[in-house]
């Protein structure tokens, strides 16, 4: 793999957004657009395709035209299922997931995700503090171990990735880019920035 036209970036917006009194997310505005149309808009000319991971409000995520993939599995059991849904129901190899909540994802997120892969089957993003492993370039051949490990009641992703042979990228140099919206507070605060 050498070039972002193999890779299908994904949105995951399937979360219970507990600390944002339950509202859906990704359909938060920011800026005078949902949040995970800034996801999807920083991704578009990047990778080859766009699909959005979600559980509810289907509908209003359906008419973005992109395809919306629904968890396999019930209860909402984490960004994991999300990903193994997207990988179940799609016959793209590589996925690019980043969450509907970190609007400000740099330009080079997938080129340099691609650069730093060595062998690896998945990557993930480090800020230079703190791993994000739910902004993740991964390989569908990790399908049947994600499903298993999920089998087995374990729902940590970072535990999940580095047992798989991953590793973190580093992107300290774009610390900012990876803010978090989570609460109305983080959303109230954001608006007007770019």
């Amino acid at each position: 793999m050498n070039q972002c036209q193999q890779i299908t970036g994904v949105i995951l917006a399937g979360g219970r957004s507990t600390r944002m009194s339950g509202e859906d997310k990704g359909l938060q505005y920011l800026n005078g657009k949902p949040l995970w149309r800034h996801v999807a808009d920083r991704l578009e000319g990047h990778v080859a395709n766009i699909a959005i991971s979600a559980n509810r409000n289907i509908a209003i995520y359906q008419q973005s035209g992109y395809a919306v993939y629904q968890d396999t599995l019930v209860d909402f059991p984490g960004p994991l299922a999300g990903m193994l849904a997207v990988m179940q129901q799609s016959m793209d190899e590589w996925f690019l997931f980043c969450p509907c909540d970190v609007p400000f994802i740099p330009d080079c997120l997938v080129e340099r995700l691609i650069g730093a892969r060595q062998d690896a089957p998945v990557v993930w993003v480090h800020d230079g503090e703190r791993d994000h492993p739910t902004i993740a370039l991964i390989h569908k051949g990790l399908m049947n171990n994600i499903q298993d490990y999920l089998a087995a009641g374990e729902r940590r992703v970072m535990l999940f990735m580095r047992q798989a042979g991953g590793h973190s990228v580093d992107f300290s140099d774009h610390k900012a880019a990876f803010i978090n919206v989570n609460t109305t507070a983080d959303l109230q605060l954001l608006q007007g920035k770019v």
